[in-house]
């Protein structure tokens, strides 16, 4: 698994993008639709980022998606850089900054393997989970620690182990569901269809590995590379960084119809992540 794999991945398939059925030709309308979907679905997020102080610190983050966070960010008062290894989400990022008339310093592409910045750059270093699609993640710690001044904040966000949705739905429910299918010779259509063919190309057994099944069980079942993690795992791979806090959000585990039921903070899918330099 490497960088490349990752990035051809996510050009062809914008975070969020088909949740709201597509971008068509309407960026405004685009963008208006995906936001309303993500802050009702996902509204815990605005309460983490209004729990951060932003005003006039240099904010460089990593993963754009389609911008809607960062616009937040902005709003909130942070000097906003990004970095995408796409070109799809820095074009669509720097077409909603110029919609919605916004200042910023620079939209990048480019990877935070090797990122176009100078050492000691930002105050505060901000990821809403891409990190743990990044397989060489070592090398990122490195150049994550490299880019952050002495006495900034990095804030990520990781998919969490210790979950419903890993646990159960992702461990159990869809394994079974899968096996099931594939005795019954029923293929289905969409993502079903797409775990069937995964499945018969890999070999069952194979594919239902958690090492490989886990891939394909965050973003779609073309998804190359997915980690998850607990504040141990996360302290594991940034060794640079003093974990100051970590805590958990958003209760997801599909197919259980239980988005936003209470208990986020003890089994959810969401990991938030705050640490310093060392």
């Amino acid at each position: 698994m490497n960088e490349q794999q990752v990035a051809s991945f996510w050009e062809t398939h914008p975070c969020g993008d088909q949740q709201v059925g597509g971008l068509k030709d309407d960026y405004l309308d685009f963008f208006n639709r995906y936001d309303r979907f993500r802050y009702q679905k996902e509204g815990h997020i605005l309460g983490c980022l209004d729990a951060i102080d932003w005003q006039d610190r240099d904010v460089l983050e990593i993963g754009l998606g389609q911008g809607a966070d960062s616009e937040q960010i902005i709003k909130r008062g942070g000097n906003w850089s990004g970095l995408d290894l796409t070109n799809e989400a820095v074009e669509r990022t720097a077409t909603r900054m110029a919609l919605r008339g916004l200042e910023y310093g620079a939209v990048k592409q480019g990877s935070i393997l090797d990122a176009p910045y100078d050492d000691n750059s930002f105050d505060i270093i901000f990821s809403h989970g891409v990190l743990h699609h990044v397989p060489e993640i070592e090398t990122a710690e490195r150049e994550l620690h490299r880019l952050i001044r002495p006495d900034g904040e990095l804030i990520i966000m990781m998919y969490a182990k210790w979950s419903l949705n890993y646990l159960l739905a992702i461990g159990v429910l869809r394994r079974l569901g899968l096996i099931g299918m594939r005795a019954l010779g029923m293929r289905g259509d969409g993502i079903y269809a797409e775990h069937y063919d995964n499945s018969k190309e890999m070999g069952l057994a194979n594919y239902l590995k958690m090492d490989n099944f886990i891939h394909r069980s965050t973003d779609g079942a073309g998804n190359p590379y997915s980690k998850v993690y607990d504040r141990a795992e996360v302290e594991k791979d940034f060794p640079h960084f003093e974990v100051t806090k970590t805590y958990k959000r958003f209760m997801y585990a599909p197919p259980l119809p239980v988005t936003n039921w209470p208990g986020g903070s003890v089994m959810g899918w969401h990991l938030w992540a705050q640490m310093k330099p060392k």
